[in-house]
């Protein structure tokens, strides 16, 4: 890594996280774009993301989904590697985070703690051998009060491992928000619950449900560090790789 990191989003709870696990990496951070005036001690602040991606080589992006389609055409034309943990994304977004990934690096997660990845591998394993028609499949999530998207993106990615697992379309079979009569469960269906409340930060279960028994797997995140810790991890990686859309599987060498 030659030039260093950048930080979108550096004055925030992320942001500053990140500006302590790039020291501890031993990485050099650049500096940070932020909508707040005031970065944390030490740490410049750049006027805009195009002249943060100019000077960095890679941006980890922690922000808000109305900035990603602005921040994925400023990184393509820079040619800087891009690591995106922003949630709640809408397919705009999503087409536009698609067509930087043609032209630079991405490590796009909805979480980018190692153990919920290995949950995440986990979950489209077991849907492939647990049939819909038999095993039905609900997320139940819960995370702080101030989280503004629902379902959280680690649970929609929960829920898109599972219909990988079965080859079908998330969008297909996704139940959210039962309430009133809503008739008999769909056979194959994916269900999820998203609880909010205090100060949790975050909390993931898939549930398996068949006549003769449950399985259920769960995360637990008692630190927002493991994100962060995650996301730098991914930072050193991405540097120097192919144009590519990657996730934090192919960070941890389990895809």
């Amino acid at each position: 890594m030659d030039k260093g990191i950048g930080i979108a989003g550096v004055a925030g709870r992320m942001g500053r996280l990140l500006v302590e696990e790039a020291a501890a990496a031993g990485i050099r951070l650049v500096g940070g774009i932020d909508r707040e005036a005031v970065a944390p001690a030490g740490v410049r602040l750049f006027p805009d993301i195009a002249a943060l991606a100019v000077d960095s080589d890679v941006v980890v992006d922690f922000t808000h989904a109305s900035a990603v389609a602005g921040h994925a055409a400023a990184l393509a034309a820079a040619g800087t590697a891009w690591v995106l943990g922003t949630t709640g994304l809408s397919e705009s977004d999503d087409v536009a985070v698609a067509s930087a990934a043609r032209r630079i690096a991405v490590v796009q997660a909805p979480n980018f703690s190692p153990g919920v990845n290995l949950v995440l591998a986990l979950a489209e394993r077991m849907a492939a051998a647990l049939p819909g028609d038999d095993y039905d499949a609900e997320i139940v999530e819960m995370h702080h009060r101030q989280k503004v998207d629902a379902p959280s993106g680690t649970a929609l990615g929960l829920g898109r491992a599972v219909a990988r697992g079965r080859g079908v379309a998330l969008e297909v079979v996704r139940e959210s928000g039962r309430d009133g009569h809503t008739g008999p469960r769909k056979p194959g269906a994916i269900g999820f619950a998203a609880l909010r409340g205090g100060q949790v930060v975050g909390e993931h279960s898939l549930i398996f449900a068949a006549a003769g028994e449950h399985i259920a797997v769960s995360h637990r995140a008692f630190d927002r560090r493991v994100f962060a810790t995650g996301a730098v991890r991914a930072a050193r990686w991405v540097v120097g790789r192919a144009p590519g859309h990657y996730s934090m599987m192919d960070v941890l060498g389990i895809r």
